[in-house]
């Protein structure tokens, strides 16, 4: 039986006739995955929140005037029913609160408020930390390297 590390590593599948951008894909893929699955853990056990709660407190973290159901739905990439369950348990916890939008008295946005501020605050400096921690192996040139690359990827993909 395979290791469950090497089942995780898709790349390590692939032969040398496998396309290199497929290869690269997977090998991208299975680092965040690999990163991902362990912030989500940490954040349960540490927090007691998701990920993608904690996603949605980053977006408003950064839009203090709020952000509207269907902005918060197209910036994480999910449905306006994820975003309305989500604020939901967040408005429950008073971490959130829906507000009439100014431009448009029908619609509502979604802000942080006091206690959501301090209390993301809080889980993303921890989250930063752990960050940190899981890429600590790789040297400062070699990041600075895959930033480089991937920002110039991420051009070439628009």
């Amino acid at each position: 039986m395979e290791d469950e590390e090497e089942q995780l590593d898709l790349a390590s599948r692939l032969t040398q006739d496998h396309h290199q951008s497929l290869k690269l894909w997977l090998r991208m893929l299975s680092c965040t995955v690999k990163i991902e699955n362990e912030i989500r853990s940490r954040l349960r056990a540490t927090f007691g929140i998701t990920l993608p709660r904690f996603d949605l407190m980053a977006q408003l973290e950064r839009h203090p005037q709020g952000l509207r159901m269907g902005e918060l739905s197209r910036r994480m990439m999910v449905t306006g029913g994820n975003i309305t369950g989500i604020t939901d348990q967040l408005e429950q916890e008073k971490l959130v609160v829906r507000v009439p939008d100014p431009k448009d008295g029908r619609a509502y946005s979604v802000k942080l408020t006091a206690a959501g501020r301090k209390a993301f605050a809080t889980m993303a400096a921890e989250h930063e930390s752990w960050i940190e921690e899981l890429l600590q192996d790789i040297p400062s040139s070699e990041k600075a390297q895959l930033i480089e690359i991937l920002s110039s990827m991420k051009q070439r993909l628009k």
